[in-house]
């Protein structure tokens, strides 16, 4: 069954899905994101960006639909949708295509303490245990990367404590900073596009940081990930890959920094 996947949301909701999407495309399909996670999920089907697609105007009466988008959305044996669950208007518009479709709460809200990644798979009919997978070629460029951000400041461990752990870590590896384009850190790389940040990461020993989208993503392409944790759940948030620790925002620096090294001192040696 040929299947259209509409996935908005954040990079690290993102990857968490990717075993529910790629559980859903055996037979082929096409999967529509937000525009910035499109190399995220370009591996396992041909991808576009929702922004532009004329998704949002499917709702509303007499409204310019662009040319091809029903016939688009008609092409497929079915649609599986984590956007609009919430509005009844955007549900109507495409149930009167005529295509099965099905609707899915985007984030696990109300998941208790299941895994994001098996919430996910859950909600698709799978058997749990997924591990999110971003393809990168891994090398061994020496250094640590730290991210110290995260969609919420309330998610950030004090940047005071990240530099501490850089201190301790620079005697063992070189340590570099990675920021978006909006997050003030002097000296910090940054980049354009999301596959760009994946390359980069994939070239880490470690990688340093808190409950956010390059966790996740640092995680999915095969780099050990030393993660803090405020007030999200790790066990429901926590990245799934081959090294993960985690700690609270209460875990000493000493720790967080001999964890760094000891992942870092396993992918030298991996």
């Amino acid at each position: 069954m040929k299947r259209l996947l509409i996935r908005p949301g954040a990079l690290g909701d993102t990857i968490v899905w990717l075993p529910a999407a790629e559980s859903c495309l055996r037979d082929g399909g096409e999967i529509w994101c937000a525009g910035t996670n499109v190399d995220v999920v370009g591996h396992l089907a041909p991808a576009r960006a929702i922004e532009g697609s004329g998704l949002d105007l499917l709702e509303l009466p007499g409204a310019a639909v662009p040319d091809g988008l029903i016939g688009r959305l008609c092409s497929f044996d079915g649609i599986i949708s984590w956007y609009g669950t919430q509005r009844a208007e955007f549900r109507e518009a495409i149930a009167r295509l005529g295509v099965k479709v099905s609707f899915h709460a985007a984030l696990p809200c109300e998941a208790g303490d299941l895994h994001a990644v098996d919430y996910y798979l859950n909600q698709v009919g799978a058997p749990p245990g997924g591990t999110p997978r971003v393809p990168m070629p891994r090398r061994d460029g020496g250094y640590a990367v730290i991210h110290p951000f995260s969609g919420s400041t309330k998610k950030n461990w004090p940047i005071e404590r990240f530099r501490e752990v850089a201190s301790r870590v620079s005697g063992a590896m070189e340590v570099r900073w990675c920021a978006g384009p909006e997050e003030e850190l002097e000296g910090a790389e940054r980049f354009e596009r999301v596959a760009e940040v994946a390359v980069f990461l994939a070239g880490a020993r470690v990688y340093l940081g808190n409950d956010s989208g390059p966790s996740h993503l640092a995680a999915a392409v095969g780099t050990p990930v030393v993660e803090m944790f405020g007030p999200s759940d790790p066990r429901v948030w926590a990245p799934r890959g081959e090294w993960v620790e985690t700690f609270g925002f209460a875990s000493g620096v000493d720790a967080v920094a001999a964890a760094v090294i000891r992942a870092g001192s396993r992918r030298r040696s991996g």
